[in-house]
Protein backbone atom coordinates (compact mmCIF):
# COMPACT_ATOMS: atom_id res chain seq x y z
CA UNK A 1 0.00 0.00 0.00
CA UNK A 2 1.13 3.60 -1.08
CA UNK A 3 1.30 5.58 1.85
CA UNK A 4 1.63 9.73 1.69
CA UNK A 5 3.40 10.84 4.81
CA UNK A 6 4.56 14.31 5.88
CA UNK A 7 7.51 15.21 8.24
CA UNK A 8 6.88 18.49 10.09
CA UNK A 9 10.43 19.76 10.86
CA UNK A 10 13.06 22.18 12.05
CA UNK A 11 13.60 25.65 9.81
CA UNK A 12 16.33 25.18 7.42
CA UNK A 13 16.29 21.65 7.98
CA UNK A 14 14.07 20.72 5.13
CA UNK A 15 16.55 20.30 2.52
CA UNK A 16 18.64 17.87 5.19
CA UNK A 17 15.78 16.04 5.86
CA UNK A 18 14.86 15.53 2.12
CA UNK A 19 18.30 13.91 1.36
CA UNK A 20 17.86 11.61 4.17
CA UNK A 21 14.33 10.06 3.25
CA UNK A 22 15.74 9.76 -0.12
CA UNK A 23 18.41 7.19 1.08
CA UNK A 24 16.36 5.97 3.28
CA UNK A 25 14.32 4.55 0.15
CA UNK A 26 11.25 7.15 0.18
CA UNK A 27 9.42 8.42 -3.40
CA UNK A 28 8.41 11.34 -4.51
CA UNK A 29 10.12 13.35 -1.84
CA UNK A 30 9.21 17.21 -1.72
CA UNK A 31 10.60 19.47 0.66
CA UNK A 32 8.45 22.89 1.11
CA UNK A 33 8.75 25.55 4.18
CA UNK A 34 8.50 23.69 7.53
CA UNK A 35 7.85 20.43 6.30
CA UNK A 36 9.23 17.61 3.76
CA UNK A 37 6.39 14.85 1.67
CA UNK A 38 7.06 11.80 0.67
CA UNK A 39 5.77 8.23 -0.01
CA UNK A 40 6.13 4.56 0.48
CA UNK A 41 4.78 1.70 2.16
CA UNK A 42 4.46 0.57 5.47
CA UNK A 43 8.30 -0.52 5.27
CA UNK A 44 9.23 3.15 5.19
CA UNK A 45 6.64 4.32 7.95
CA UNK A 46 8.78 2.17 10.18
CA UNK A 47 12.52 2.72 8.45
CA UNK A 48 11.61 6.47 8.89
CA UNK A 49 10.86 6.67 12.88
CA UNK A 50 13.76 4.38 13.28
CA UNK A 51 16.13 5.57 10.77
CA UNK A 52 15.64 9.65 11.07
CA UNK A 53 18.20 11.39 12.26
CA UNK A 54 16.58 14.86 11.90
CA UNK A 55 12.89 14.38 11.46
CA UNK A 56 10.60 15.60 14.27
CA UNK A 57 7.80 12.87 13.81
CA UNK A 58 6.63 11.34 10.89
CA UNK A 59 2.79 11.90 9.85
CA UNK A 60 0.53 10.09 7.59
CA UNK A 61 -1.10 12.81 5.19
CA UNK A 62 -4.57 10.77 4.65
CA UNK A 63 -6.32 14.05 3.06
CA UNK A 64 -5.77 17.44 2.32
CA UNK A 65 -8.80 19.77 0.75
CA UNK A 66 -9.88 23.52 1.37
CA UNK A 67 -12.36 24.73 3.76
CA UNK A 68 -14.15 27.79 4.52
CA UNK A 69 -16.64 27.16 6.52
CA UNK A 70 -17.91 24.74 9.19
CA UNK A 71 -19.88 22.81 6.63
CA UNK A 72 -16.75 22.10 4.20
CA UNK A 73 -14.54 20.81 7.08
CA UNK A 74 -17.00 18.43 8.33
CA UNK A 75 -17.95 17.07 4.75
CA UNK A 76 -13.94 17.31 3.70
CA UNK A 77 -13.41 15.28 6.85
CA UNK A 78 -15.78 13.02 6.60
CA UNK A 79 -14.92 11.96 2.90
CA UNK A 80 -11.47 10.78 3.94
CA UNK A 81 -10.56 6.85 4.78
CA UNK A 82 -10.53 6.77 7.96
CA UNK A 83 -11.34 3.52 8.45
CA UNK A 84 -8.13 2.39 6.96
CA UNK A 85 -6.37 3.31 10.18
CA UNK A 86 -8.79 3.52 13.01
CA UNK A 87 -10.40 0.41 14.12
CA UNK A 88 -13.58 0.96 16.02
CA UNK A 89 -12.02 0.61 19.62
CA UNK A 90 -8.82 2.61 19.35
CA UNK A 91 -8.28 6.10 20.13
CA UNK A 92 -8.30 9.05 17.95
CA UNK A 93 -7.55 12.34 19.81
CA UNK A 94 -7.74 15.61 17.35
CA UNK A 95 -5.58 18.75 17.65
CA UNK A 96 -4.09 20.71 15.76
CA UNK A 97 -3.75 24.91 14.16
CA UNK A 98 -5.01 27.13 12.09
CA UNK A 99 -3.22 30.47 10.63
CA UNK A 100 -4.39 32.74 8.19
CA UNK A 101 -7.55 31.24 7.41
CA UNK A 102 -11.25 31.96 7.55
CA UNK A 103 -11.89 29.09 10.37
CA UNK A 104 -9.53 30.68 12.76
CA UNK A 105 -11.21 28.87 16.03
CA UNK A 106 -9.12 26.13 17.02
CA UNK A 107 -11.52 24.36 19.72
CA UNK A 108 -14.37 24.48 17.07
CA UNK A 109 -12.19 23.17 14.26
CA UNK A 110 -11.17 20.16 16.84
CA UNK A 111 -14.41 19.10 17.69
CA UNK A 112 -15.90 19.30 14.06
CA UNK A 113 -13.16 17.10 12.98
CA UNK A 114 -13.91 14.85 15.88
CA UNK A 115 -17.45 14.68 14.76
CA UNK A 116 -16.94 13.87 11.06
CA UNK A 117 -14.12 11.17 11.95
CA UNK A 118 -16.98 9.63 14.61
CA UNK A 119 -19.25 10.11 11.42
CA UNK A 120 -17.49 8.46 8.96
CA UNK A 121 -16.63 5.42 11.18
CA UNK A 122 -20.24 4.56 12.40
CA UNK A 123 -21.05 4.29 9.18
CA UNK A 124 -18.16 1.98 8.11
CA UNK A 125 -18.38 -0.06 11.36
CA UNK A 126 -22.25 0.02 11.95
CA UNK A 127 -21.47 1.02 16.04
CA UNK A 128 -23.01 4.34 17.32
CA UNK A 129 -20.43 4.51 20.23
CA UNK A 130 -16.45 4.30 20.37
CA UNK A 131 -15.04 3.81 23.74
CA UNK A 132 -11.61 5.07 22.93
CA UNK A 133 -10.24 1.92 24.86
CA UNK A 134 -7.30 0.80 22.05
CA UNK A 135 -4.61 2.37 20.83
CA UNK A 136 -3.85 5.94 19.87
CA UNK A 137 -4.06 7.45 16.50
CA UNK A 138 -3.80 11.36 17.18
CA UNK A 139 -5.36 13.13 14.76
CA UNK A 140 -2.84 16.23 13.68
CA UNK A 141 -4.80 19.34 11.32
CA UNK A 142 -3.11 22.19 10.16
CA UNK A 143 -5.23 24.72 8.04
CA UNK A 144 -3.04 27.46 6.69
CA UNK A 145 -4.88 29.42 3.99
CA UNK A 146 -7.96 27.81 4.05
CA UNK A 147 -6.18 24.42 3.34
CA UNK A 148 -6.46 21.82 5.76
CA UNK A 149 -4.46 19.20 5.89
CA UNK A 150 -5.15 16.11 8.47
CA UNK A 151 -2.67 14.00 9.22
CA UNK A 152 -2.44 10.54 11.46
CA UNK A 153 0.89 10.81 14.29
CA UNK A 154 3.24 7.73 13.99
CA UNK A 155 5.87 8.53 16.21
CA UNK A 156 4.23 9.34 19.42
CA UNK A 157 6.98 11.06 21.33
CA UNK A 158 9.29 13.61 19.06
CA UNK A 159 12.06 11.33 17.63
CA UNK A 160 14.39 13.65 19.37
CA UNK A 161 13.74 11.43 21.68
CA UNK A 162 16.42 9.28 21.45
CA UNK A 163 16.74 7.24 25.04
CA UNK A 164 19.85 7.87 25.68
CA UNK A 165 19.59 11.25 27.13
CA UNK A 166 17.07 10.84 30.53
CA UNK A 167 19.17 13.01 32.32
CA UNK A 168 20.72 16.56 30.59
CA UNK A 169 22.09 19.81 31.28
CA UNK A 170 20.69 23.20 31.81
CA UNK A 171 20.87 24.05 28.64
CA UNK A 172 20.53 21.32 26.11
CA UNK A 173 20.87 21.17 22.18
CA UNK A 174 18.08 18.99 20.64
CA UNK A 175 18.96 16.09 19.70
CA UNK A 176 18.00 16.59 15.78
CA UNK A 177 19.12 19.84 15.92
CA UNK A 178 22.82 18.42 16.73
CA UNK A 179 22.93 15.76 14.61
CA UNK A 180 21.76 18.55 11.74
CA UNK A 181 24.70 20.50 12.73
CA UNK A 182 27.21 16.93 12.31
CA UNK A 183 25.55 16.48 9.19
CA UNK A 184 26.17 20.15 7.94
CA UNK A 185 29.77 19.24 9.42
CA UNK A 186 29.95 16.71 7.12
CA UNK A 187 30.98 14.41 9.44
CA UNK A 188 33.57 11.06 8.11
CA UNK A 189 34.50 8.22 9.82
CA UNK A 190 37.94 9.16 9.60
CA UNK A 191 37.35 12.49 11.33
CA UNK A 192 38.32 13.63 15.18
CA UNK A 193 35.74 15.48 16.53
CA UNK A 194 35.87 17.98 19.39
CA UNK A 195 32.95 20.06 21.64
CA UNK A 196 35.18 21.97 23.75
CA UNK A 197 31.95 22.96 25.68
CA UNK A 198 30.38 19.87 25.25
CA UNK A 199 27.83 19.71 28.29
CA UNK A 200 25.74 16.68 28.19
CA UNK A 201 27.78 15.76 25.02
CA UNK A 202 24.59 15.65 22.82
CA UNK A 203 26.94 16.45 19.77
CA UNK A 204 29.35 14.12 20.34
CA UNK A 205 27.06 11.54 20.57
CA UNK A 206 25.09 12.25 17.72
CA UNK A 207 28.07 12.64 16.06
CA UNK A 208 29.39 8.95 16.85
CA UNK A 209 26.15 7.74 15.98
CA UNK A 210 26.07 9.32 12.46
CA UNK A 211 29.60 7.93 11.77
CA UNK A 212 29.10 4.84 12.86
CA UNK A 213 25.57 4.15 11.04
CA UNK A 214 23.91 3.36 14.51
CA UNK A 215 20.12 4.53 13.90
CA UNK A 216 18.82 7.01 16.76
CA UNK A 217 15.61 5.11 17.07
CA UNK A 218 16.29 1.39 17.09
CA UNK A 219 15.64 1.19 20.86
CA UNK A 220 12.62 2.91 21.36
CA UNK A 221 9.07 2.59 20.69
CA UNK A 222 6.51 4.49 18.33
CA UNK A 223 3.00 5.21 18.33
CA UNK A 224 2.37 2.97 15.20
CA UNK A 225 3.64 -0.30 16.51
CA UNK A 226 0.87 -0.38 18.45
CA UNK A 227 -1.78 -0.28 15.50
CA UNK A 228 -3.45 -3.40 14.05
CA UNK A 229 -3.31 -2.53 10.58
CA UNK A 230 0.55 -2.59 10.79
CA UNK A 231 1.70 -5.68 10.78
CA UNK A 232 4.67 -6.28 13.82
CA UNK A 233 7.08 -8.24 11.60
CA UNK A 234 7.26 -5.25 10.05
CA UNK A 235 8.82 -3.36 12.88
CA UNK A 236 11.41 -6.36 13.92
CA UNK A 237 12.42 -6.10 9.96
CA UNK A 238 13.42 -3.07 10.08
CA UNK A 239 14.99 -2.77 13.33
CA UNK A 240 16.96 -5.97 12.14
CA UNK A 241 18.20 -4.12 8.88
CA UNK A 242 19.04 -0.80 10.86
CA UNK A 243 21.44 -2.92 13.35
CA UNK A 244 23.08 -4.71 10.46
CA UNK A 245 23.80 -1.70 8.97
CA UNK A 246 25.99 -0.37 12.26
CA UNK A 247 30.11 -0.09 11.54
CA UNK A 248 31.94 0.06 14.60
CA UNK A 249 35.38 -0.20 12.57
CA UNK A 250 36.11 3.43 12.04
CA UNK A 251 39.19 5.63 12.92
CA UNK A 252 36.92 8.34 14.47
CA UNK A 253 37.39 9.54 17.50
CA UNK A 254 35.55 12.42 19.36
CA UNK A 255 37.08 14.87 22.39
CA UNK A 256 34.29 16.72 24.82
CA UNK A 257 35.45 18.74 27.46
CA UNK A 258 33.69 21.15 29.89
CA UNK A 259 34.07 23.34 32.74
CA UNK A 260 30.89 21.48 34.26
CA UNK A 261 32.19 18.02 36.54
CA UNK A 262 27.83 17.12 36.64
CA UNK A 263 27.26 17.52 32.75
CA UNK A 264 30.79 15.55 32.27
CA UNK A 265 29.31 12.71 34.19
CA UNK A 266 25.54 12.64 32.72
CA UNK A 267 27.39 13.05 29.34
CA UNK A 268 29.29 10.05 30.34
CA UNK A 269 26.17 7.87 31.17
CA UNK A 270 24.52 9.40 27.94
CA UNK A 271 27.38 8.25 25.65
CA UNK A 272 27.33 4.85 27.57
CA UNK A 273 23.53 4.80 26.96
CA UNK A 274 24.30 5.54 22.91
CA UNK A 275 26.24 2.99 23.03
CA UNK A 276 28.89 4.82 21.33
CA UNK A 277 31.54 5.17 25.10
CA UNK A 278 34.18 3.80 23.40
CA UNK A 279 34.75 6.36 20.77
CA UNK A 280 34.22 9.36 22.61
CA UNK A 281 37.28 10.90 25.45
CA UNK A 282 35.69 13.17 28.54
CA UNK A 283 37.64 15.73 30.35
CA UNK A 284 36.82 18.81 32.69
CA UNK A 285 38.62 21.44 30.71
CA UNK A 286 38.26 25.47 30.56
CA UNK A 287 37.48 26.54 26.71
CA UNK A 288 40.47 28.98 27.44
CA UNK A 289 42.50 25.95 28.08
CA UNK A 290 41.56 23.93 24.77
CA UNK A 291 44.13 22.36 23.15
CA UNK A 292 44.01 20.01 20.37
CA UNK A 293 44.97 16.26 20.57
CA UNK A 294 45.58 15.84 16.87
CA UNK A 295 47.07 17.27 13.82
CA UNK A 296 43.39 17.38 12.25
CA UNK A 297 40.10 18.36 13.43
CA UNK A 298 36.20 19.22 13.05
CA UNK A 299 35.21 21.18 16.17
CA UNK A 300 31.16 21.53 16.93
CA UNK A 301 29.88 23.35 19.24
CA UNK A 302 26.87 25.41 21.10
CA UNK A 303 28.50 27.54 23.00
CA UNK A 304 26.28 29.11 25.96
CA UNK A 305 24.89 32.97 25.06
CA UNK A 306 22.70 35.25 26.88
CA UNK A 307 19.34 34.35 26.26
CA UNK A 308 20.66 30.57 28.03
CA UNK A 309 23.43 30.51 30.77
CA UNK A 310 25.35 33.48 30.00
CA UNK A 311 24.82 37.23 30.07
CA UNK A 312 25.29 39.20 26.81
CA UNK A 313 28.63 40.65 27.95
CA UNK A 314 30.12 37.31 28.91
CA UNK A 315 29.00 35.36 25.82
CA UNK A 316 30.80 37.96 23.79
CA UNK A 317 33.95 37.46 25.79
CA UNK A 318 33.32 33.65 25.20
CA UNK A 319 33.23 34.63 21.54
CA UNK A 320 36.50 36.43 21.35
CA UNK A 321 38.13 33.22 23.37
CA UNK A 322 37.11 30.68 20.82
CA UNK A 323 38.62 32.73 18.01
CA UNK A 324 42.08 32.82 19.65
CA UNK A 325 41.45 28.92 19.97
CA UNK A 326 39.78 27.88 17.14
CA UNK A 327 43.09 28.69 14.96
CA UNK A 328 42.58 29.14 10.61
CA UNK A 329 44.43 26.23 9.56
CA UNK A 330 45.19 23.35 7.45
CA UNK A 331 42.86 20.50 7.93
CA UNK A 332 40.84 22.48 10.61
CA UNK A 333 37.25 23.12 10.62
CA UNK A 334 35.09 25.06 13.23
CA UNK A 335 30.88 25.30 12.90
CA UNK A 336 29.26 27.27 15.82
CA UNK A 337 25.95 27.71 16.50
CA UNK A 338 25.10 31.35 17.91
CA UNK A 339 21.56 33.65 17.86
CA UNK A 340 24.10 36.44 17.91
CA UNK A 341 24.51 38.34 14.78
CA UNK A 342 27.67 39.94 16.51
CA UNK A 343 29.52 36.15 16.61
CA UNK A 344 31.77 36.87 13.60
CA UNK A 345 32.60 40.07 14.96
CA UNK A 346 33.54 39.44 18.46
CA UNK A 347 35.17 35.79 17.09
CA UNK A 348 37.37 37.94 14.89
CA UNK A 349 36.62 36.84 11.56
CA UNK A 350 34.03 35.98 8.96
CA UNK A 351 32.93 32.72 8.16
CA UNK A 352 33.21 31.17 5.21
CA UNK A 353 29.22 29.99 5.19
CA UNK A 354 26.27 30.81 7.14
CA UNK A 355 23.66 28.64 7.69
CA UNK A 356 19.68 29.66 9.41
CA UNK A 357 18.56 27.29 11.97
CA UNK A 358 16.17 27.45 15.18
CA UNK A 359 17.29 26.37 18.43
CA UNK A 360 13.60 25.56 19.69
CA UNK A 361 12.38 29.26 19.31
CA UNK A 362 15.42 31.32 18.88
CA UNK A 363 16.61 31.95 15.98
CA UNK A 364 20.47 31.15 15.55
CA UNK A 365 23.27 30.68 12.86
CA UNK A 366 25.54 28.17 12.00
CA UNK A 367 28.59 30.08 11.75
CA UNK A 368 30.82 27.25 9.41
CA UNK A 369 34.80 28.05 9.33
CA UNK A 370 36.85 25.51 6.87
CA UNK A 371 38.99 27.17 4.83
Amino acid sequence: MKIKFVIPCLLGLESIIAGEMKELGADDVIAENGRVLFSGDEHILARANICSRYAERIQILVGDFYARSFEELFQGTKALPWEEWIGDEDAFPVKGYSINSTLFSVSDCQSIIKKAVVERLKSKYGISWFSETGPVHQIQFSIMKDKVSLLLDTSGMGLHKRGYRPEANAAPIKETLAASMCNLARLRSYHTLYDPMCGSGTILIEGAMMVHNIAPGVNRNFSAERWDVIDEHIWTEERERARSLVNYDTDFIAYGSDIDENALRVAEINAKRAGVERKIKFEKCDIRDFAPKSEKGTVICNPPYGERLLDISEAQKLYKVMGRKFEQKRGWAYYVISPSEEFEREFGRKADKRRKLYNGMIKCQVYMYYK
